[in-house]
């Protein structure tokens, strides 16, 4: 959440400087590990980054560093999958090294909490852990939330995701029942949020996107299998969000046949890609999802949106963002507003 034009300025100054060479990771005094963590094909966790960035950096451990696993992942990756490789020297954790998780809680596109004005969760490896990693990040975070060990740390943070997708998952649900009730469900979201107490609204979409809400959850569900708990509930919300795509290219094609327009030939203009307004991000975008449907039917589809030049389908056609216009708009059999940017 830091403005291109800021982080140009901090290089220039030399205070911040980019490298693939781990070697530099010897003078390091503490390590943040932020590394992505996908879902493989089975929708397992994928937490080969984590142990590659690892491996790369237990070579490089010394005396005194602190390092802090900040990618989201399920409970008791750190002291699983963290501890073992970086204390294979002799080092003492909590000692002579010190280790903890601290997950990222960054908003794209948020322009009223940042890094410095949202709480920072902290969760050590021991209390000595616990209280260097406070330290290091109260020096850019306005309030720290120390946490009794890095699973607590590690679930809360999968807490805060998997909240976010059951929600949605029951107002996607609760859309689809009121279009076939002929009822407004975005007027009703609107009159329970008067509810000053025991409501927050949560608001309906084509799906979920992003690298952090459609895939956190499942890495719960996966723990919690090698636990024996079926986790019901969650993988529920994950199929409804999931079909939510599915569902709007259904209306689409029901509109069409309204119209006698046939699917294939069809033209179509999709308003925004990106997986939320005002950003540039398309990773797990439902409008991939949706491109590729309707050009498996046959349809003709253009897109425009302002914060994405370009997009790779899921098919590997990449396609250019056209220029909005009344003539754009005219060619249009069907225009579906997929993104709410702001302009």
């Amino acid at each position: 959440d830091i403005p291109s034009e800021v982080v140009a300025e901090i290089v220039a100054a030399g205070k911040f400087h980019a490298t693939d060479d781990y070697a530099v990771l010897a003078e390091a005094d503490a390590v943040a590990i932020c590394v992505p963590t996908p879902l493989g094909k089975a929708k397992d966790p994928d937490i080969s980054y984590i142990v590659a960035a690892v491996d790369a950096l237990a070579k490089y451990v010394h005396a005194g560093m602190l390092v802090v696993l900040e990618s989201t992942t399920y409970p008791g990756t750190t002291e699983e999958i963290l501890w073992p490789k970086v204390v294979q020297n002799g080092y003492t954790v909590g000692e002579d090294f010190f280790l903890a998780f601290s997950p990222e809680r960054v908003d794209p596109g948020n322009k009223r909490y940042n890094t410095r004005n949202t709480p920072k969760v902290v969760g050590g490896a021991t209390p000595a852990c616990l209280e260097v990693a406070s330290a290091l990040y109260a020096t850019a975070v306005d309030t720290i939330v120390p946490v009794s060990s890095t699973a607590v740390a590690e679930m809360t943070k999968i807490l805060e995701n998997t909240f976010r997708a059951v929600n949605i998952g029951l107002l996607n649900e609760l859309a689809i029942i009121c279009y076939r009730l002929g009822i407004d469900v975005w007027e009703v979201i609107g009159a329970a949020s008067t509810k000053p107490f025991g409501f927050m609204p949560f608001y309906p979409g084509p799906g979920l996107g992003g690298h952090c809400i459609p895939i956190d959850p499942l890495y719960l569900t996966w723990k919690a299998r090698g636990a024996g708990i079926q986790t019901r509930f969650i993988e529920l919300a994950d199929t409804v969000n999931s079909d939510m795509p599915h569902y709007v290219v259904s209306r689409i094609v029901d509109a069409l046949n309204d119209e006698g327009k046939p699917v294939k030939n069809a033209r179509f203009l999709i308003l925004g890609v990106a997986y939320k307004g005002d950003i540039n991000d398309v990773r797990e975008s439902p409008a991939l999802t949706i491109i590729q449907e309707l050009e498996k039917r046959g349809g003709r589809v253009v897109y425009n949106d302002p914060h994405v030049a370009q997009l790779r389908t899921l098919s590997g056609e990449v396609l250019e963002s056209a220029t909005l216009s009344e003539d754009l708009l005219g060619w249009a059999d069907c225009v579906l507003v997929h993104t709410a940017h702001s302009a």
